[in-house]
C-alpha cells in the first residue's frame, strides 16, 4: 500500500504555525505582484499598502489596510504597454518611487517615476528618470527610505555590458528635488562592462548562469556610508559610498560556485555584527535547489564568515508542489514609520513554501517559529502558491503577496 502524500506536498492545502489569516484580497482580479511593498501612513490617519505588479497590464495598486481584516483597493493604475513591469517601489512620506523594467532592451519607459501620493486615490506624477538605452531594460529594484536618495539596480543609456545578462549596475539618484532627479554615483562589478581593464568573471554553468548584476541595494541610517548589495551570481558586496563619485568595495562574499548563484538580499543586523543573506530561487520544481538564507559573522566587515543557514522547509514535500521552491525576499527592517524592525526575528518568502518566520537569537542554530502557506490560488499557472514578497508593520501584522493570481494576504503573527 502506497503512503499518502504529506499535507505539505498537497498544493491545495493551507498550512500554518503561529500565524493566522486575517484577510485576503485578489485585487480586482489583478493579483500578480512583484517585489515592491511599502506602507504609507497618511495625514488623515490611514494606512495605505502600495504594491508593485510583477507583470502588465497593471502598474501599482494602493490598498487601505487601516483595518487589516477589511482591506480595500483605493487606486489601481495601468502600464503604458505590455512589455513593461513595475517590479519594485518604495514610499517616503507622501512620495512614491516606482521602478520600470522592460522585457527587452531599447524600450521605453525604462527608469523611475516619482509620484505625489498625498491624496492616495489620485497619484500625481512628479518626474521620470530615464534609464533606457540600447543595452538597458531599465530598473529592476529600488531602495527609497530617506527623502533625498534612491539606490537602485539599473541599466543606463551609456552602460554596455560585456554579457547581456550583466546589464544592471548599482546607481544612486539624488531626489532632493523630486521634480529633477539626477545620478550622483554608480558602481558595477569589475570586468562586467565593455571596456573594463579587469577580465570578465568566470560564469556559472548553464542553466544556472543568471548574470553578474545588482539586485537589492540597501542603505540604512545606521551606516549611511555603506551599501549592502546583492549582486546575483556575483554574491554579496558591501560598498563604501561615502563619496558617491568614488565608490569602493569594502568586502564581498559569494557561495557560488559550488552553489547555484543568485544572491538577492544582504540584510545587516548592526547590533549583533551579523549579516543575513538570501538567495533567490528562479527555477521550477526544485531545479536550482538549494536556495538558502545564510547567516554570516560580520564583526570584521572586511572578512565575513558564514556560520550557518536557516532551516529549510522539507525539500521532499515542497520541491514538486508546483512552481518555485526556495528562498527569495526578506522583510528588510525598513527604517521608516510603520515598519517592524528586529535584530532577532527574520521573516521571508519562499514561493510555494509560503511566508516563514525565524528566531536568530542563537545564530548557530536558527529556529523556525512560524509559517503560513496558503492553498493554491484559483487559476494559478504554477498550480501552487508563489509568495513573492513580505512586509511587516510595527504591530506585527504580516502582509505577503503572490506573484501570479493570489493577490494580498494579511496575517497575524502570534509569537
Amino acid at each position: 500500500m502506497l503512503n499518502a502524500p504529506s499535507p505539505a506536498a498537497q498544493a491545495d492545502r493551507t498550512l500554518s504555525l503561529n500565524m493566522k489569516l486575517l484577510s485576503h484580497h485578489t485585487l480586482q482580479g489583478y493579483g500578480g505582484l512583484g517585489e515592491g511593498m511599502a506602507m504609507q501612513l497618511t495625514r488623515d490617519g490611514r494606512r495605505i499598502m502600495w504594491l508593485a505588479h510583477e507583470a502588465a497590464p497593471k502598474n501599482f495598486t494602493g490598498v487601505d489596510v487601516t483595518d487589516p481584516r477589511n482591506p480595500k483597493v483605493v487606486v489601481q493604475t495601468d502600464l503604458p504597454h505590455m512589455k513593461l513591469r513595475s517590479n519594485s517601489l518604495d514610499v517616503v512620506g507622501d512620495t512614491l518611487a516606482v521602478a520600470y523594467q522592460t522585457s527587452t532592451v531599447g524600450l521605453k519607459p525604462a527608469g523611475v517615476d516619482l509620484f505625489d501620493i498625498s491624496v492616495p486615490e489620485t497619484p500625481r506624477l512628479l518626474s521620470h528618470f530615464d534609464c533606457s538605452g540600447p543595452h538597458s531594460r531599465g530598473v529592476h529594484a529600488l531602495w527609497f527610505v530617506e527623502p533625498n536618495t534612491i539606490h537602485m539596480s539599473a541599466g543606463a543609456g551609456d552602460f554596455q555590458p560585456r554579457n547581456p545578462l550583466d546589464d544592471q549596475c548599482y546607481r544612486i539618484l539624488d531626489v532632493s528635488d523630486p521634480t529633477r532627479p539626477f545620478e550622483k554615483g554608480r558602481w558595477w562589478m569589475p570586468g562586467t562592462r565593455e571596456g573594463d581593464a579587469a577580465p570578465p568573471p568566470a560564469r556559472l554553468a548553464k542553466p544556472f548562469d543568471m548574470g553578474f548584476r545588482a539586485h537589492n541595494t540597501n542603505v540604512f541610517p545606521e551606516r549611511p556610508d555603506r551599501a549592502y548589495v546583492g549582486y546575483i551570481d556575483g554574491g554579496a558586496f558591501v560598498l563604501d559610498i561615502a563619496n558617491p563619485s568614488d565608490i569602493k568595495v569594502v568586502s564581498s562574499w559569494n557561495p557560488s560556485p559550488p552553489f547555484n548563484g543568485f544572491t538577492h538580499t544582504l540584510l545587516p543586523l548592526f547590533d549583533r555584527g551579523l549579516w543575513i543573506v538570501s538567495d533567490e530561487c528562479v527555477m521550477d520544481n526544485g531545479a536550482d535547489w538549494p536556495k538558502l538564507v545564510w547567516v554570516l559573522d560580520a564583526r570584521n566587515e572586511a572578512n565575513p564568515v558564514p556560520i550557518g543557514t536557516f532551516p529549510a522547509p522539507p525539500v521532499e514535500a515542497f520541491a514538486k508542489r508546483g512552481g518555485r521552491f526556495g528562498a527569495h525576499n526578506l522583510h528588510e527592517n525598513l527604517p521608516g514609520p510603520g515598519s517592524f524592525r528586529s535584530d532577532h526575528i527574520i521573516i521571508g518568502t519562499f514561493f510555494n513554501a509560503g511566508v516563514r518566520v525565524y528566531d536568530t537569537s542563537n545564530p548557530y542554530r536558527v529556529e523556525e517559529v512560524a509559517y503560513f502557506v496558503p492553498g493554491a490560488p484559483k487559476l494559478s499557472p504554477a498550480g501552487a502558491i508563489q509568495l513573492n514578497d513580505v512586509f511587516v508593520d510595527e504591530r506585527r501584522i504580516v502582509y505577503t503577496v503572490d506573484r501570479f493570481t493570489g493577490g494580498l494576504y494579511v496575517l497575524e503573527l502570534n509569537i
